[in-house]
């Protein structure tokens, strides 16, 4: 199978700080990948790498077999990618819906924003919006400013927001840090379903041992801006170089 995203050999160094140092990785069409490893270990970074939000010193990322290194943030999102992170980025002075909207037509870019807010395709946008609260189990918070909301709720939110745009690819950075056990299995149930009925592809970046070992495929792991070692959860949790790199902590524990 083809990787549908893969980095070769990635390096970023801030200043004397080597962040990335040979980092790959791939990730096949219609699966669910792991990206985990120690605290500092580069997984956001190549994040950024991927995304456009860092430019790489050297190596390639790849996506369906073209080379995007170093594109902007807006060409990576137009070509298929989309992701989520540590933080959420939402519009906190707006509501839930007018968030979506805000998606919308960042997806669209029309040249003629009149015609794009006229009667029927406003309705259309907010009818597909208020579809993806729903698949999200937000639709109840669609008028309520995007500032009241809880840190899971924006989780759900940015989550939505992405999928507005309906990227083949959806890197997910953190999307159980911070949320309650209930929330953490809604968000594993919605992940699964979209790669079951959608053949939705993620990458996953997290540091809930049980929520990747349960989600993901495949599972890379990351030590000092390295590969360590890339396979499916039951190897990863075996594998010397991956509890050498935990310093022996029991992967089935949030190592932080």
């Amino acid at each position: 199978m083809t990787a549908l995203l893969r980095t070769e050999g990635i390096k970023k160094a801030y200043g004397g700080v080597q962040a990335l140092n040979g980092a790959s990785i791939d990730v096949d069409g219609g699966t669910v990948a792991g990206l985990i490893g120690p605290n500092g270990s580069g997984k956001t970074t190549l994040f950024n790498v991927i995304t456009g939000y860092e430019r790489a010193d050297e190596g390639d990322v790849y996506f369906a077999g073209k080379a995007i290194t170093n594109a902007s943030p807006d060409k990576v999102f137009a070509a298929g990618i989309g992701r989520t992170f540590q933080l959420t980025r939402i519009f906190p002075r707006l509501t839930v819906i007018e968030n979506m909207l805000v998606a919308a037509q960042a997806r669209e870019k029309p040249k003629n924003i009149l015609a794009w807010l006229g009667k029927d395709a406003w309705t259309q946008h907010r009818r597909h919006a208020m579809e993806l609260l729903g698949f999200i189990g937000i639709e109840g918070q669609a008028n309520a400013l995007a500032g009241s909301l809880s840190f899971g709720q924006r989780k759900l939110l940015e989550f939505a927001y992405v999928l507005v745009a309906d990227p083949a690819v959806i890197l997910l950075d953190e999307p159980a840090g911070g949320v309650n056990p209930t929330l953490v299995n809604h968000i594993a149930d919605r992940i699964r379903q979209l790669n079951t009925e959608q053949d939705k592809t993620f990458l996953i970046v997290e540091h809930n041992m049980e929520f990747v070992m349960g989600l993901c495929g495949t599972i890379t792991v990351l030590e000092s801006g390295s590969t360590v070692v890339s396979g499916p959860p039951h190897i990863i949790r075996t594998d010397k170089r991956v509890l050498d790199a935990y310093l022996g902590a029991d992967l089935d524990e949030d190592p932080r």
